[in-house]
């Protein structure tokens, strides 16, 4: 029985695609677009990875792994993805966003005057010509 369910479960994982996708918000817009970067698949041993993909960048430290049901998660960065492992298992790769500076968002308007012109004072000049009216001059 144990067989039949092994062998069920390789053809269904032969069967997969390995397929990756980017999330992007643009104008507010989530769109989704495959990612041309290669990542480690689902199930393979970090030292697969780390065969396949050398040296992370960063290794963060390894969280969890309390109790059975809190296991060891560990996070690998590399340029361009993060990879996180349960136990010694890839669960998931995540491909991050370039480290190109995104776009400055467009400032709210603020009335007619140009952002970088400052406001003439109209306080001051009021009062002088009051004063001037005041005194007959």
């Amino acid at each position: 029985m144990q067989i039949r369910t092994l062998a069920a479960l390789l053809c269904g994982c032969t069967l997969m695609s390995a397929a990756v996708a980017e999330t992007i918000a643009v104008d507010d817009q989530v769109q989704v677009r495959e990612s041309p970067t290669p990542i480690p698949k689902r199930g393979s041993t970090m030292g697969d990875v780390e065969k396949q993909f050398g040296a992370p960048v960063t290794r963060h430290p390894t969280v969890g792994g309390g109790s059975p049901h809190q296991p060891p998660i560990t996070r690998w960065d590399y340029n361009g993805f993060s990879v996180v492992f349960e136990r010694d298992r890839v669960i998931d790769a995540v491909v991050v966003a370039s480290a190109a500076p995104a776009p400055a968002a467009p400032s709210p308007p603020t009335g007619d005057a140009a952002p970088d012109t400052p406001a003439a004072p109209a306080a001051p000049a009021a009062s002088a010509d009051a004063a001037a009216a005041s005194t007959g001059g």
